[in-house]
């Protein structure tokens, strides 16, 4: 398995969709790092020799691109701003409930968790 940005990232895949695997880098971003190096899409990750892992390694370094504990402490930085603020979305956030104004009556499992039953509601 091959490291980049302290990941493994898996051998059998294309090398842009082996990209994917770090944080911060989407199908787009990966498409345009071997784009811009002159890397074959339809290569795998395990047919990369180490010039060309070691070309990807100081793109992804030097191209500002920010991933893996950069993006993930900003992301938590911008959520904790937003409690810290008390504004609508930090009190969605704080509470567990969606933020982007999605109904809530009979969806939202995802953010609330499993139903919980309620006593006494049954007919």
């Amino acid at each position: 398995m091959a490291r980049i940005a302290g990941v493994n990232v898996p051998d059998n895949k294309r090398i842009p969709i082996s990209l994917t695997y770090v944080h911060g880098i989407g199908r787009t971003t990966a498409f345009k790092i071997c784009e811009k190096l002159g890397i074959d899409v339809q290569m795998r990750m395990g047919q990369a020799d180490e010039d060309t892992l070691n070309r990807i390694r100081t793109e992804i370094d030097e191209g500002g691109y920010k991933i893996e504990g950069d993006l993930r402490r900003e992301v938590s930085m911008n959520i904790k701003r937003l409690m810290d603020m008390k504004c609508y979305r930090g009190l969605r956030h704080r509470s567990g409930l969606p933020v982007r104004g999605q109904n809530t009556r009979v969806n939202a499992r995802t953010r609330k968790g499993p139903a919980k039953p309620i006593a006494g509601k049954k007919k």
